[in-house]
């Protein structure tokens, strides 16, 4: 990656152990991106809410609270990606993050390659692709605009997180359907996830309080309980 595909980014950088601050920090500036740090949590949401970054690089381990806390406290204020960092690979601490609102996840110790590759990967689809054609989803209360990357609920605009966005994505791309949890995960979080069903169950759970017009009752986004999940069409997409 050469300093121009950066395209001058922010990226807030949180980690208490000094030699992982600078081994990503000087990665990540070499390669185009801007770059802020915070050594604890409190830091981290105050500098998320006050600078807007364009991506988090989030510790689990932090002095005052931890990573997963700092992650659903910044979720609550922004839809940033955000990528987790930790020195446990098991799988329950990996589904902790994305249940908490993380976007992907990296294990310590992880190659410079590796950790450049996650965060092009997190930007661009934060971005939604630009090279996806136009396509909307109506109905008399939702408009979902792929290509603006927009969702507006009874008029109102709605924030999603970028996972959340492409979890919609993927369910009202397949409207419909029923589509397996495992192949939901596996599409939406990426390879390696297929058994996190406690995420999928947040996510989708997070998706209903934003579109539904009664979570409880859900009008699009159905359980198909015992196989996975179905976006019902109340009106045609475009």
């Amino acid at each position: 990656m050469t300093p121009a595909q950066g395209n001058n980014q922010l990226i807030l950088v949180v980690d208490d152990e000094a030699r992982y601050v600078q081994l990503i920090t000087l990665n990540l500036r070499a390669s185009g991106y801007r770059v802020i740090t915070a050594s604890n949590g409190e830091t981290a949401v105050a500098r998320c809410e006050a600078e807007n970054p364009a991506l988090v690089v989030l510790d689990v381990m932090l002095p005052d609270v931890d990573g997963y806390e700092v992650c659903r406290r910044i979720r609550e204020l922004s839809d940033v990606p955000i990528i987790m960092l930790t020195a446990k690979a098991e799988v329950v601490h990996k589904v902790t993050g994305l249940v908490a609102g993380a976007d992907d996840y990296i294990t310590k110790p992880f190659s410079v390659a590796e950790l450049l590759a996650r965060v092009q990967a997190v930007l661009r689809r934060g971005e939604g692709g630009r090279a996806r054609p136009a396509r909307r989803f109506e109905a008399e209360d939702l408009l979902i605009d792929f290509e603006a990357h927009r969702v507006v609920r009874k008029g109102v605009e709605v924030t999603l997180s970028p996972l959340e966005f492409r979890l919609l994505d993927r369910l009202v791309t397949g409207a419909g359907k029923v589509q397996l949890a495992n192949d939901l995960l596996s599409s939406v979080w990426g390879p390696g996830y297929e058994s996190a069903d406690e995420a999928l169950r947040t996510a989708i759970a997070r998706l209903r309080r934003k579109i539904e017009p009664d979570p409880d009752h859900p009008r699009y986004l159905l359980t198909i309980r015992g196989v996975g999940y179905t976006f019902q069409r109340a009106a045609a997409a475009t």
